[in-house]
């Protein structure tokens, strides 16, 4: 049985790692939360009974067969490569290591055979694990030439801060109280916000670049065009995206439902008789991300495609991910 580790456990991330390790019932002896200094003493409660958070050291991490890193990339970068080379596996919830060739881009369901000896292995950004779980179906039957994608991302993107603020933004703005935005760059209630990271050179934010940059090291293919538009809107969680996409094969589109009818990982929901589509709402606290709104796509013709997709990010853009990755390796 393994020995395993968090370090980050206070966030929302941190703790959908401890509810997901629960719910799957993944096998460990031992269980260890790491923090800094600041946090270290504290007890909290997890699924598996109250626990103290202790202070991270290298020497108690490296004692670890898997340590997951749900905190920021400054401290993966300085951390992870060590422990990875004492040969625990490390996997990072950071964007420290994604763009990295030497480093696996992994979401299992699709790319499991990229772990192989590897000790050290990144998770995606959230927006692009979502967004690959019916893509790369749709990829494998009928190739890729073009992707556009739209993104309607909750605030727990940002952090249990961005729930907060929303939360509290909401409930002032309907006080008819003062407004006052710190985490997200203009107030969110009643928003949206198309601006989510820092700007590129190119116009395009992080974000939306962090999308084209993944997809195209999951899916090995370096020259594939996307385009991306992020935007912030006042929900709690799971991501939606509206995406539109060129294929080599001309498009089935009963073949296409068939195939994500059966996908790892995606719930086919596409009733518009019934008002059935995918929704955060419905996605909210969920494994599978939902698929829907599946049509031909009027400017590509025979060779386009349009759907829609919600997922939860802080499950399958994060903390379900980084277990997954860990169940490869019992």
């Amino acid at each position: 049985m393994k020995k395993i580790g968090i370090v980050g456990v206070t966030g929302a991330v941190g703790q959908e790692l401890l509810n997901v390790l629960f719910t799957r019932k993944f096998p460990f002896s031992q269980l260890v939360l790491l923090a800094s200094e600041r946090s270290a003493g504290k007890t909290i409660p997890t699924p598996f009974g109250e626990m103290i958070i202790e202070e991270f050291s290298r020497e108690k991490a490296e004692k670890l067969d898997i340590l997951f890193l749900a905190v920021g990339a400054d401290f993966s970068r300085e951390h992870a490569p060590y422990l990875a080379e004492k040969g625990v596996l490390v996997i990072d919830n950071s964007s420290a290591f994604r763009y990295e060739a030497s480093v696996p881009l992994i979401v299992p369901a699709l790319n499991a055979s990229a772990l192989q000896n590897h000790t050290l292995i990144a998770n995606p950004n959230c927006t692009t694990a979502i967004l690959a779980m019916p893509l790369y179906p749709i990829f494998q039957e009928f190739g890729l030439k073009k992707v556009i994608i739209s993104t309607y991302q909750a605030t727990s993107g940002a952090g249990s801060a961005g729930m907060d603020e929303l939360e509290k933004q909401t409930r002032n703005f309907l006080n008819h109280e003062e407004v006052k935005n710190e985490v997200f760059a203009h107030p969110i209630p009643f928003n949206i916000i198309p601006h989510i990271d820092v700007f590129q050179e190119n116009g395009y934010t992080k974000e939306e670049m962090k999308v084209s940059w993944e997809t195209r090291k999951i899916f090995g293919l370096p020259k594939l065009l996307i385009s991306c538009t992020a935007v912030r809107i006042p929900t709690f969680r799971a991501h939606a995206e509206s995406v539109t996409v060129e294929t080599e094969k001309p498009v089935d589109i009963q073949k296409i439902k068939e195939i994500l009818s059966v996908a790892k990982g995606v719930d086919l929901v596409d009733d518009t008789e019934k008002k059935q589509y995918p929704m955060p709402l419905n996605a909210t606290k969920k494994y599978n991300v939902e698929v829907g709104r599946i049509r031909k796509n009027d400017v590509f013709g025979e060779y386009g495609l349009d759907f829609f997709v919600c997922g939860d990010q802080l499950l399958r853009g994060a903390a379900l991910n980084a277990v997954e990755i860990a169940e490869l390796t019992l």
